[in-house]
């Protein structure tokens, strides 16, 4: 008896989940494909954060504080960044050349604004090495401070988490200030930038 209800069980199963494949299928099968394309195509196009980023291109001499111990001064140092819109606007790119740790220091970052996934996201290359650091998030709702969230791998193994908070204070300023964590250790701020237009 047990044998003969395990086995209808199974059956059951076995058809709902094929019939609910099916469903799927069909689903997946009724997408239109001009539909589908006009829906790309209209997502594909600039909006509103990308006019704000914009509004950013041009050069930017900056004033910068690193934080590398808690309850001790900052270093100080100053730099520039040039940025400018990619790709029919839908890309701002930032080239910044300053001193990071004492040392020489370039570095660039490409800000994007994901349409479908309707959120902000930076990919950041620099002399400090040889990977692509990515950070993603959301902003406020007049889309002038973004926050951004990230991780990296660190020698040795384990990673770092970053936070970020990127402020457009008006088309003459902004502000970019980043706390990090090693290993999962407190949150301390680590880095901040201010951007002045030239």
């Amino acid at each position: 008896m047990r044998i003969i209800k395990f086995t209808l069980t199974t059956i059951c199963v076995v058809l709902i989940s094929f019939v609910t494949f099916a469903a799927d299928t069909k689903e997946k099968q009724n997408v239109d494909p001009q539909a589908m394309m006009e829906l790309y195509t209209k997502l594909a196009m600039p909006g509103e954060p990308h006019q704000l980023f914009a509004s950013l291109a041009g050069s930017w001499t900056t004033e910068t504080k690193e934080w590398m111990e808690p309850n001790k001064p900052p270093v100080e140092s100053t730099g520039s960044a040039e940025m400018k819109m990619l790709l029919g606007g839908r890309f701002l790119q930032q080239e910044y050349n300053g001193l990071m740790h004492g040392q020489p220091y370039a570095g660039i970052v490409i800000n994007a604004y994901d349409n479908i996934l309707k959120r902000y996201v930076s990919a950041w290359m620099s002399t400090m090495g040889t990977g692509i650091f990515t950070m993603e998030g959301t902003a406020s709702a007049d889309g002038k401070t973004i926050t951004l969230h990230g991780q990296h791998a660190e020698p040795g193994g384990g990673h770092m988490t970053h936070r970020a908070i990127w402020k457009i204070v008006d088309k003459n300023t902004q502000t970019f200030d980043m706390y990090g964590a090693h290993h999962g250790s407190e949150e301390m701020k680590m880095m901040e930038i201010v951007y002045t237009r030239t």
